[in-house]
């Protein structure tokens, strides 16, 4: 087993299900005592059970990332169980309501923009804060295809992930110096619970399908594996960059019908 994250204190937020479960079983596979941060308990004490089951360190805190009190205790329970942090997936987001912009209630853009958006902010402003202390670290943010492109029925959720984009390169830019890399995922559709909300109709998902050259959905595996490159320092003149995750789905002219 490779060990690319020996010894490293990892945070994943939004570790209970898909990709970030996948991803902190990962870090902890390759040496990272790692922290799941979600909200719901059950399934982030199983992570953590799972974990600990194949020889690792791990710990769950409950978390919503768009409190910024929240995000404060999960760093600091962080520094307070493993005494450092070394790396972040800031993975945390929620797909919300699809619906033409016009018709979209004032509420409904702020639950989706507070987590997918604010919520990111606030973990690389407390993420940052220690790794400075420490004297570097990497840091990889959730973003989407849809912060690629126009996707029609979701302008939140568009606007959120375009808006991670240019959180990763402003802190890159930062906090270079201070040796920390930040960086960005963008997949398309990823084999989830996310995925069978939105798109669990047969037509949707065969329609959807064929959207991907590569002639399947990803898998959180493929993105996982992705973040942890990202992460190590095999990657280590990476950094204020995204990467692309999508099966082919942006080389050809695909988008989402309205």
């Amino acid at each position: 087993m490779a060990e690319d994250l020996k010894n490293r204190v990892a945070i994943v937020t939004g570790g209970t299900s898909g990709i970030g479960r996948e991803t902190a079983v990962l870090f902890a596979q390759a040496g990272a005592k790692v922290v799941i941060a979600g909200r719901r308990d059950t399934e982030g004490k199983q992570v953590v059970d799972q974990i600990r089951a194949a020889g690792g360190e791990a710990l769950f805190v409950r978390t919503d990332v768009s409190k910024p009190a929240d995000v404060q205790v999960l760093v600091q329970k962080t520094l307070d169980k493993f005494g450092r942090l070394d790396t972040a997936f800031n993975n945390a987001g929620i797909e919300g309501n699809w619906m033409p912009m016009i018709d979209l209630p004032e509420e409904e853009w702020d639950r989706v923009i507070d987590i997918n958006l604010k919520g990111v902010w606030l973990c690389l402003k407390y993420e940052i804060q220690q790794m400075v202390k420490s004297g570097g670290g990497t840091i990889v943010n959730m973003s989407s295809v849809a912060g690629l492109m126009g996707t029609p029925a979701a302008a939140p959720y568009g606007a959120s992930k375009h808006g991670v984009i240019g959180l990763t390169r402003t802190a890159a830019l930062e906090y270079a110096k201070q040796k920390i890399r930040v960086n960005a995922v963008c997949p398309a559709v990823i084999e989830s619970p996310m995925e069978q909300r939105l798109f669990g109709a047969p037509e949707a998902h065969n329609m959807l399908l064929t959207m991907h050259p590569i002639g399947r959905f990803g898998t959180p595996r493929d993105i996982a594996e992705a973040v942890l490159w990202l992460c190590s320092d095999k990657s280590s003149f990476m950094t204020g960059h995204y990467m692309v995750l999508d099966g082919g789905f942006l080389v050809g002219p695909q988008a989402l019908p309205a």
